[in-house]
């Protein structure tokens, strides 16, 4: 299991938000992010939640189990997505803060710290937050919340797979695979594909 860095901020605040994202470099689909606040001093008691740990180092069979575990275990919980039109618009850094701020003003109460995964947070939101480079692998709250928003972002493309079935997506998630690239080759882009993220193999031009 990670280490319990939660536990020492516990001492000053009692819901410790964990804050990470889904979806960031995928060529299609939405950035989803999830915020996941555990009752203080929590130490699981569910076998299935020693799993836990960065969605990307688990398998999806080990997420989807995880996930119902996470949901029961939280005191509370929230996904939000950004999809591909406004990550067009405002860039995808903009449309990942954008969802964590959503996440987090979801939550049916505020938390008192944020602990957000990665090296950049913005928000207008008046709580204090830290920004933990490979948090998801260090921190429980923000593991957690990897995998909520990876198990989510994951039904969405697989529910555009079956939309969009010359693309793949329930295979891909919308990543930039060889397969995917040869797809938009032949098709085009379909209407969720993020028309600002051009592809060098296929000769265009930031």
């Amino acid at each position: 299991m990670i280490t319990d860095y939660e536990w020492p901020l516990w001492r000053q605040s009692r819901r410790i938000c964990g804050i990470d994202e889904a979806g960031r470099g995928p060529l299609a689909g939405p950035v989803v992010a999830a915020a996941v606040v555990f009752p203080r001093w929590f130490r699981p008691d569910d076998t299935v939640l020693e799993l836990l740990n960065d969605s990307k180092q688990l398998s999806a069979g080990e997420r989807n189990r995880l996930a119902p575990a996470i949901k029961k275990a939280a005191a509370f919980w929230t996904i939000a997505a950004v999809d591909h039109d406004i990550i067009d618009r405002i860039n995808i850094l903009q449309a990942t803060m954008l969802a964590m701020n959503n996440a987090v003003m979801s939550l049916p109460k505020i938390p008192e710290l944020l602990l957000v995964d990665g090296n950049r947070f913005r928000t207008d939101l008046p709580i204090p937050y830290e920004t933990i480079v490979k948090g998801d692998s260090k921190v429980f709250s923000i593991a957690a919340a990897s995998v909520l928003a990876k198990t989510h972002r994951d039904e969405v493309m697989v529910a555009y797979g079956a939309q969009y079935p010359h693309y793949g997506f329930e295979r891909h998630a919308g990543y930039a695979t060889k397969a995917h690239v040869e797809a938009i080759r032949l098709h085009g882009r379909c209407p969720i594909h993020r028309l600002s993220f051009k592809l060098r193999q296929l000769g265009e031009k930031p």
